[in-house]
């Protein structure tokens, strides 16, 4: 039997759970469609993968220095994308953010990567990823080189089609299909495991309902175009802290900080700091707990109010339903494609006021809504998964078809 090598390229480094949940998700759909496969995953925390994702036939690629890569700008990423037999970029890795600063980016090294990918005759996929943003010349340049060396894209957001259609108007539109996040399709922890996370954190229990809130240390960056306005990091921490009290207060709910990030956990505690009994809530974070705990978690709660992408995607696939504060053109992506516009927050707008009344008006109906969002979700996951069946042509061998040798 044919054996065919996938490289996965991703940020899969573990401290992040929405990344860890997009791994998790595409290596579910994958494995169940075809037999066959080996997933080469680049990544400078092989412990994490092999441990995480030990019930599939993953091989983690170092990117330390010991193993001749500065992060992903080295020897190991150009041997794993030279070896494979297919090549899947997935995630939202394609900014131009630092752009010539490999620990921070990928786009510069994929743009050199993946041409030499294709010129071997190696497909490359955009696996439902988010294209952008690009602000520079050099960063739209790299992002068409790598749209030039991809046989078919995978877009999980409409902005992201957009923007292809910016960069590139002639595109072939029949290698352009619209998908949805993988992780969409996590799969939560079972009975036993939400009772072990209750008895250790004393979280879900009792009559009373649970709202779920996350926040992100990227709010200086968010920021940035307020300075001079009367709104900056500190006042957002203030409303916030505001809404979670008139919340505790006027719903009646126990609040609870879900962090995605390890790096959010400071900013949580300094939100906390600043709420009336905010040394009584507890922190759930992915530092201990897994994507697949998180989303347990989610799932039991009444409402989510995130900041973070993978907060609201986690959230939302477990059918609960969430106000999105729009951060970055991914959280608006997101929520549109899941047609909750009206529980969107934009920092155009963004006041207590705004933020109680959109909470407000999302609690008193949150019933309604998760009926409504079922359906929607529903699609939205078949959108995932379906996405492996468009593999089927370069992993033929491996779905019992006729394949190369």
């Amino acid at each position: 039997m044919t054996m065919y090598r996938i490289c996965i390229i991703g940020n899969f480094s573990g401290r992040n759970a929405g990344d860890a949940a997009i791994l998790g998700g595409l290596l579910h759909d994958l494995s169940k469609r075809y037999s066959g496969c080996t997933f080469l995953i680049p990544t400078i925390n092989t412990r994490f993968v092999a441990q995480t994702y030990a019930a599939y036939n993953v091989t983690p690629v170092g990117l330390m220095p010991w193993n001749l890569s500065v992060k992903i700008f080295g020897w190991p990423l150009l041997r794993s994308v030279l070896s494979a037999d297919l090549i899947l970029v997935t995630d939202a890795i394609l900014f131009d953010y630092k752009l010539m600063n490999p620990l921070y980016n990928y786009l510069s090294t994929l743009a050199l990567a993946l041409p030499l990918a294709k010129k071997r005759g190696i497909p490359v996929v955009l696996y439902n990823v988010s294209l952008g943003p690009v602000y520079t010349k050099i960063g739209r340049s790299c992002l068409n080189r790598v749209l030039n060396s991809s046989e078919i894209v995978l877009l999980r957001d409409r902005e992201s089609r957009t923007l292809l259609q910016e960069l590139q108007p002639s595109f072939p539109s029949e290698r352009v299909f619209q998908t949805a996040d993988c992780a969409l399709n996590t799969i939560p922890g079972d009975q036993d495991r939400l009772v072990q996370i209750q008895t250790k954190e004393g979280i879900l229990t009792g009559s009373r309902p649970w709202m779920s809130f996350n926040i992100s240390s990227y709010i200086d960056v968010y920021m940035r175009g307020y300075k001079g306005k009367g709104f900056g990091r500190d006042k957002f921490l203030e409303i916030m802290a505001r809404v979670l009290e008139s919340a505790c207060r006027e719903f009646g709910v126990n609040p609870l900080m879900v962090v995605t990030q390890p790096m959010d956990i400071p900013i949580n505690k300094e939100l906390l700091a600043r709420a009336r009994d905010g040394h009584r809530v507890k922190i759930i974070s992915n530092t201990e707990y897994s994507y697949r705990d998180l989303a347990l978690v989610l799932s039991k709660v009444d409402l989510h109010i995130g900041m973070r992408t993978h907060s609201l995607i986690l959230a939302s696939s477990v059918l609960t339903p969430v106000v999105g504060i729009i951060a970055t053109p991914k959280n608006r992506g997101f929520m549109c494609s899941i047609e909750q516009e009206e529980r969107m927050i934009e920092f155009d707008h963004f006041s207590e006021e705004i933020v109680h009344k959109v909470l407000q008006t999302t609690w008193y109906n949150r019933h309604k809504i998760k009926q409504g969002l079922a359906p929607i979700i529903a699609r939205e996951k078949k959108k995932a998964e379906g996405a492996a069946d468009l593999l089927r042509k370069y992993l033929c061998a491996c779905s019992g078809e006729a394949g190369r040798i």
